[in-house]
């Protein structure tokens, strides 16, 4: 069954099951010890340590291991913020930032701070131009992402790093989707990565605080790890994740090209193939193993389950799903469409084969889904045709979920002349984002909002 989701979980990478069974003998004894098992201990402990400096490009006293990712980006943030307090209390961050990143900002906002968020441009990215308006005296700390992990796109951050530096100010850098692929460039000044999505087990984050950048750990003191990351740790898990740290790297250059084909081909013929369908992300500027689609009138939840039956292990970057509600917050910052949100994730080693056999089975799981939801190409396209009627409609929407409001309004836009307007009424969250997506995707116009006593009224004129 082909796994197509690494930018959620890589499977063990053979070099990493091999040093986890290896070091689960050698380095099991506490490497803070004198004695012998403690020094094995401590080689291991700092081999690891300098493998995964290398391919990080930081010194060795400047990384420490972590229990994860997430650990690593909250520890981070907030010893960063701590750190420089009587600089500011201004936190900079990007509108598409994983929710670690996110989640450390709302705590930094509720206890005072203030957080300026970056936009970015439909593809997912942000420019220099608007790091370079959000820093100033007051800022502490800036974060930018390396590369999006719901939709692919490689975000310029060495551009960023040189007007942060500029402006004096540190950017921490989430590299957990693009470590594996290369070294993060740019003057950086803090970076967090998981190994479990470069192949290394679970349990192992990375955090590179580079020397000169004020750092408070915000934890009661620890003699482990700097005093960065608290407690005994996973030695035999460490030492796995630098082992593999260094094959996929390794093995970057290659596997980079050769899935970047795969890719390219997944992304041509999936709008080949599909009627109304959006390919999200950066066309060129992307990782070379990841691609996002959104199909109109199609439910993702759904959707994945059938593709899942099928065989083919894929998720969504969107969370918009039958049963969250809500709208991925990446997809509303770049204005694109949620719903029927697909994310393939190619592993090393993926075949032709594998992907032909994805795009085979998808037209057939995406038409079922939309007959399911009583909508065939046909009877979304038939309306479209049709002329006369009343020059505005307006329909109750209310308790319909995505993707149900713009199913109703594809079905309702021939019902008036062009020039006329449907208005859809919806307490969806997910339609503040997918009725403006479906007008670009189809030629209409959005005319915009207006809040209801229930719900929000969302205005199209049919233009064609």
């Amino acid at each position: 069954m082909p796994y197509f989701d690494i930018a959620s979980a890589a499977p063990l990478h053979p070099v990493a099951r091999q040093a986890l069974q290896a070091s689960l003998d050698e380095g099991w004894a506490d490497p803070a010890r004198l004695y012998r098992e403690g020094r094995r201990a401590r080689l291991l402990l700092d081999a690891a340590r300098e493998a995964a400096a290398e391919a990080v490009g930081c010194r060795v006293d400047e990384l420490v291991f972590t229990p994860s990712g997430t650990h690593s980006v909250h520890t981070g943030v907030a010893g960063v913020l701590a750190g420089r307090r009587r600089v500011g209390g201004r936190l900079v961050v990007s509108a598409v930032e994983h929710s670690s990143v996110l989640h450390a900002a709302e705590v930094h906002e509720a206890a005072g701070g203030t957080v300026t968020e970056v936009p970015v441009d439909r593809y997912g990215a942000v420019t220099a131009a608007g790091y370079a308006q959000a820093v100033g005296p007051s800022t502490a700390l800036a974060c930018l992402q390396s590369a999006n992990h719901e939709v692919g796109t490689v975000q310029p951050v060495a551009e960023v790093a040189g007007v942060c530096a500029e402006a004096g100010v540190p950017l921490l850098v989430d590299a957990a989707q693009s470590l594996a692929w290369g070294p993060v460039e740019g003057a950086w000044s803090v970076l967090a990565a998981s190994a479990h999505k470069w192949g290394g087990p679970p349990g192992v984050g990375l955090l590179a605080v580079r020397k000169g950048v004020r750092f408070s750990p915000q934890h009661p003191a620890d003699e482990r790890e700097s005093g960065r990351s608290p407690g005994f740790g996973n030695l035999p898990a460490i030492v796995a994740a630098a082992a593999s740290l260094r094959a996929v790297r390794a093995e970057a250059d290659a596997e980079a090209a050769r899935l970047r084909i795969l890719v390219d081909r997944i992304r041509r013929r999936v709008v080949r193939l599909v009627p109304d369908v959006e390919v999200v992300g950066h066309p060129d500027r992307r990782l070379p193993h990841l691609v996002t689609f959104s199909c109109l009138y199609v439910d993702g939840e759904i959707l994945l389950h059938e593709l899942d039956r099928a065989g083919y292990s894929v998720s969504s970057g969107s969370s918009c799903t039958s049963s969250t509600l809500t709208a991925s917050h990446v997809l509303r910052a770049m204005g694109v469409l949620s719903e029927g949100n697909v994310r393939v994730s190619l592993p090393p080693g993926t075949t032709a084969e594998e992907v032909n056999g994805f795009l085979d089975v998808l037209p057939g799981a995406v038409s079922g889904v939309r007959e399911r939801l009583g909508v065939t190409e046909a009877a979304a396209r038939a309306g479209e045709s049709q002329a006369g009627g009343p020059d505005s409609l307006e329909l109750d929407a209310l308790g319909l979920r995505c993707p149900q409001p713009v199913i109703e309004l594809a079905a309702a836009i021939g019902r008036v002349p062009v020039g006329g307007t449907v208005t859809v009424v919806s307490d969806d969250e997910v339609a503040r984002l997918d009725i403006p997506a479906w007008c670009a995707m189809r030629g209409h116009a959005y005319l915009g909002e207006t809040e209801r006593p229930a719900g929000v009224a969302y205005t199209v004129r049919r233009l064609l």
